[in-house]
């Protein structure tokens, strides 16, 4: 059986009432291929402006490797120049990524080359919005956001290859425990069923996003991503009206990460050992039962 992938909505443009019966009001994700051709960015977010723009900063990067559990959580694998590190997913492959530098606070002048998509919904987080950046070949490991936000994620000058799960198969993608990633043993591209045999018969679904294209992926959506081409994303994000997401957002970013922290720093690998041996059981006991229904 596998993996079941579906190809994802793809549409042009939509309306506000459209994109809520038919994506927000259900959780579903969508392409969007039009919103950010309306953007400055569009035209203006090449390699070299971004290069420009943001100049000499020293910029934190990380690589595909497992967590260490004695590394303080977040730690790099290496630190670049940004003019460098652009010059370096230019040129060649590369596993390295950014994700935890901004380059909208290092150079403000950029909040004025994207526009909010508040004619689709409201409740927007972000003033400074995460941006990404990758090598051809690196990927992001199987996740979803810790604080549940509606994702707008808009691809710049490449191609990436995602893949989608809902929130509900948690367990079967073998969920880390007191975390919001999957083990990192298995390859979610071409997983071993034999080792991971509750992967079998997981539903997902799988997109493709060139320049300029606008996913929308809903509160809780587990996603895997992989870059074909150096480049990078910016997402928006926006609150989920219910007040039950909202006090989920708050209790991963609150309790459940400073148990996590606490337990990583004293207990190591004895706790890290501990979490993936239990994300194996409930794996098991979900495809057991048949779960989810």
């Amino acid at each position: 059986m596998g993996i079941i992938l579906k190809p994802i909505d793809i549409v042009d443009d939509i309306t506000k009432e459209e994109f809520f019966e038919k994506y927000l009001k259900p959780r579903k994700p969508v392409v969007i291929k039009n919103m950010a051709r309306k953007w400055p960015a569009y035209q203006k977010w090449t390699m070299d402006y971004m290069k420009q723009t943001v100049g000499d900063v020293e910029v934190p990067l990380y690589d595909s490797s497992k967590a260490d559990p004695a590394a303080p959580i977040n730690a790099s694998a290496a630190k670049m120049k940004f003019a460098d590190y652009i010059d370096l997913i230019e040129k060649e492959p590369t596993d390295l990524r950014i994700f935890l530098f901004d380059p909208i606070k290092q150079a403000p002048k950029l909040l004025d080359d994207y526009i909010f998509p508040k004619d689709l919904m409201g409740g927007f987080l972000d003033k400074y919005p995460n941006m990404f950046f990758g090598g051809k070949g690196s990927v992001t490991f199987l996740h979803y956001d810790i604080d549940m936000a509606h994702i707008f994620h808009t691809h710049f000058n490449g191609r990436k290859h995602i893949l989608l799960f809902d929130y509900k198969w948690k367990d079967r993608l073998y969920q880390i425990p007191y975390a919001t990633y999957a083990l990192e043993d298995y390859d979610i591209e071409n997983p071993d069923f034999s080792k991971f045999p509750a992967l079998d018969g997981v539903e997902g679904i799988e997109c493709f996003l060139e320049h300029g294209d606008t996913l929308f992926m809903p509160t809780g959506w587990w996603h895997w991503m992989k870059y074909l081409d150096g480049s990078f994303s910016i997402s928006l994000r926006a609150w989920d009206k219910s007040w039950a997401v909202k006090a989920h957002s708050l209790w991963n970013l609150t309790v459940q990460r400073n148990f996590d922290n606490f337990m990583k720093r004293n207990f190591k690998a004895k706790y890290m050992n501990w979490k993936e041996k239990k994300a194996i059981e409930r794996a098991n006991y979900a495809l057991k039962r048949g779960l989810p229904r």
